[in-house]
């Protein structure tokens, strides 16, 4: 038993930076689903020990509203909000968010203004960004953002080119201002423990929760994360250069295989002078319009968008996500009790 109370202890010392930040009982934040994170999974989360964080995206600013106020009737644990930089009424956003004073807003899809920052950070609610790089962390500290994540291409939903691992190894100790929180492929305690000893302040996982018994997702969408294995969640492919695509990692499916017949068609059309360059560009962004919500909420697995991580071969069954947090905090203890009982 003193070996396991010995671990907790260090666990606890591990990512108490990351608790105090968020307020939290354990240092795991909840990633960001569009249509999977919303109000009963955020408060799950966080009435479990966690920090969950409502997906914004495309909501309006009165919608956002009503789904943080939804939250607060169901949680009085600390919870945040993900917010698109790219959205059209962000600043409304912001507003919606510090009104109902959230604590931590969580700023996603690219590089933020400092005018946001300081909307946000003059409330008194903390500021959370993403950075693919060492370079752009430390813009964003120098900016005012509170804390980082940083998230490998093992991620579910759109990535960047870069692992899990090699962006903890470049980032964190380089980092020692901001605490810093490690997502992308992380399904297991051990991995938590392994990160947190690098010089994490905690963990996000989307992956993980995103099949919990509180996840609105449709049965269907839950049935293909339990058949999946890690294989399963590729990157979409861009075809040619002169199209980008932004990768986003899914469970491969119909879809997936007829948006590479889509954009192989379109090329085609604008190479042979059907299309002007703008409106190829056009149909192939627009290919993914609303799949996600095809197969979160409609179940349509084949010609919906499932992303999902690379840790969704670890996603096995329904639990709650008070069950998934404990079994995460059992497997990082486990693990440095394993440690100390090898060095004893």
């Amino acid at each position: 038993m003193g070996s396991r109370r010995d671990a907790e202890t260090r666990l606890d010392a591990l990512w108490r930076r990351g608790k105090e930040f968020l307020g939290t009982r354990y240092a795991i934040m909840g990633g960001a689903m569009t249509w999977v994170s919303e109000r009963h999974l955020v408060s799950a989360l966080s009435n479990g020990g966690g920090f969950g964080v409502i997906a914004c995206g495309s909501m309006s600013p009165d919608q956002l509203g009503a789904e943080i106020e939804a939250t607060f009737a169901l949680t009085d644990k600390p919870f945040g909000v993900n917010l698109i930089i790219m959205h059209p009424e962000l600043d409304q956003l912001i507003d919606a968010c510090t009104s109902r004073h959230v604590s931590h807003i969580v700023l996603a899809g690219g590089m933020p203004s400092s005018k946001s920052i300081a909307r946000i950070k003059d409330t008194g609610s903390k500021v959370i960004c993403f950075a693919p790089a060492l370079a752009i962390a430390r813009r964003l500290v120098k900016g005012g953002a509170d804390a980082i994540v940083i998230e490998g291409a093992e991620a579910g939903g759109h990535i960047g080119p870069v692992s899990t691992s090699v962006l903890a190894q470049e980032i964190l100790p380089n980092l020692p201002e901001v605490p810093v929180f490690v997502a992308g492929g992380i399904g297991r305690g051990e991995a938590i423990v392994a990160y947190l000893e690098m010089g994490a302040s905690g963990c996000q996982l989307g992956t993980r929760f995103a099949c919990a018994k509180e996840s609105i997702a449709h049965p269907a969408f839950k049935q293909a994360f339990f058949r999946a294995s890690a294989r399963d969640a590729v990157p979409s492919m861009q075809l040619d250069p002169q199209f980008p695509v932004i990768p986003v990692r899914a469970l491969e499916n119909k879809a997936t295989r007829l948006f590479a017949d889509t954009q192989r068609q379109v090329i085609e059309r604008y190479r042979s002078g059907e299309l002007p360059l703008e409106e190829a560009q056009l149909q192939i962004e627009r290919f993914w319009a609303g799949a996600l919500r095809r197969a979160v909420i409609e179940g349509d697995v084949e010609h919906g968008s499932l992303m999902a991580g690379q840790s969704v071969g670890m996603v096995t069954k329904e639990q709650s996500c008070a069950d998934i947090l404990t079994e995460l905090v059992g497997q990082a203890c486990d693990a440095l009790a394993a440690r100390e009982a090898v060095r004893a």
